[in-house]
């Protein structure tokens, strides 16, 4: 069996129970300039780089711009998580498990830094060897370059990991970089795919667990 090199975690809907607190932004935004946003609009960008995110909004009629745009959104969301940071059932512990295993975790998130670093100080200490932000990719995801960062960043080959997704974007970008993927399916549904591994819930997942997706 090949030798678990680390694990990538997605953030938002894998990690943390924020995906509603973006969704409920985007709403408001929208609605702040009299256009319209439906829960399916929102279903299809999660996951999804936050300038496409803006792209989109714009589409609906926020006139704002882009960067500008997604500043407003991350405001609003880091309001929220500094009131309540729901985290994911299993994550926290899992996490745990990694770390006294000595199997290093990367983040790998479409969000961008400064949303990334208000979520990241309640994490367990030293969760997290490295980052990777949305604002410092030059293609997010479903492209691999995310995942293919992460583990360049530690030096180990994307085919070693194991990456850990919410969403169908994040888990096309995975899959692409080669990467075991553990599908945690939240506010939306993910089909089924070579390689991919689908579970309900990350408790009571072990370590153990993760090194049983690699190929042998």
């Amino acid at each position: 069996m090949t030798e678990l090199a680390a694990v990538l975690w997605d953030m938002d809907g894998t990690l943390v129970d924020t995906e509603p607190y973006w969704i409920e932004c985007e709403h408001e935004l929208v609605n702040e300039f009299g256009g319209t946003w439906t829960k399916a609009d929102a279903a299809s960008l999660i996951g999804s780089d936050l300038l496409d995110t803006a792209a989109a909004l714009r589409a609906a009629g926020v006139d704002m711009e882009p960067v500008a745009l997604v500043d407003r959104l991350m405001d609003g969301v880091i309001e929220r998580v500094q009131r309540e940071l729901p985290w994911r059932p299993g994550a926290r512990e899992l996490l745990a498990a990694c770390r006294d295993a000595s199997i290093p975790c990367v983040l790998v998130t479409m969000s961008w830094r400064r949303f990334a670093d208000a979520v990241l100080v309640s994490a367990p200490e030293d969760s997290f060897v490295t980052t990777i932000t949305g604002d410092e990719v030059t293609q997010g995801k479903p492209h691999p370059e995310p995942y293919l960062a992460g583990a360049r960043a530690l030096n180990v080959d994307a085919a070693s990991c194991v990456a850990i997704e919410d969403s169908r974007t994040g888990v096309a970008s995975a899959l692409a970089a080669g990467c075991a993927t553990l599908g945690i399916p939240h506010v939306v549904s993910i089909d089924p795919a070579p390689n991919l591994t689908i579970a309900p819930t990350l408790a009571g997942l072990t370590v153990d667990d993760l090194r049983a997706l690699l190929p042998a």
